[in-house]
């Protein structure tokens, strides 16, 4: 593909409406190497935002808990481990079960999660298919959003 033909493809995702691509299911929350507990969890994905994937977890508090980082991060720890510090994500196969571990950092604490590989793979393509790898600068309005920051400064 030619690079005009690149820009105009990635033109047409800044001017199309935002998407979200959203999933939910199930993870595991490990404890021990022989305790875990499952965590309902939502995957979503907006091309208002196309650098990043969110990640909420539903601990049965009032609130929940949403962790927010790179989806290229995501996309690559589903081939193989990746990531520094905050999010660390790997895949892996346990019981003959095909999982995305996620171990995640912060002040509060640390958590091992395992995720079912199928569906996130699922998932991930349905955001590259809503936003494709490259396309995401284009869809950023960024002269916009340096005016609104200049205007309310």
């Amino acid at each position: 593909m030619a690079a005009a033909d690149r820009n105009e493809r990635h033109d047409d995702y800044a001017a199309d409406v935002h998407d979200c691509v959203e999933q939910e299911l199930t993870v595991q929350l490990v404890l021990s190497p022989e305790r875990s507990l499952p965590v309902p969890a939502l995957l979503a994905y907006c091309t208002d935002d196309p650098f990043a994937v969110h990640i909420t977890f539903h601990l049965g508090q009032d609130s929940p808990v949403t962790w927010v980082f790179a989806r290229e991060l995501l996309v690559e720890g589903v081939f193989r481990a990746c990531g520094t510090g905050d999010v660390r994500i790997w895949p892996t196969r346990a019981d003959g079960r095909s999982l995305i571990c996620l171990a995640l950092s912060s002040p509060a604490g640390e958590a091992l999660l395992e995720a079912p590989a199928a569906p996130v793979a699922t998932w991930l393509e349905e955001t590259l298919r809503a936003m494709p790898s490259g396309a995401e600068s284009a869809a950023l309005d960024l002269d916009a959003q340096l005016a609104a920051l200049l205007g309310s400064a």
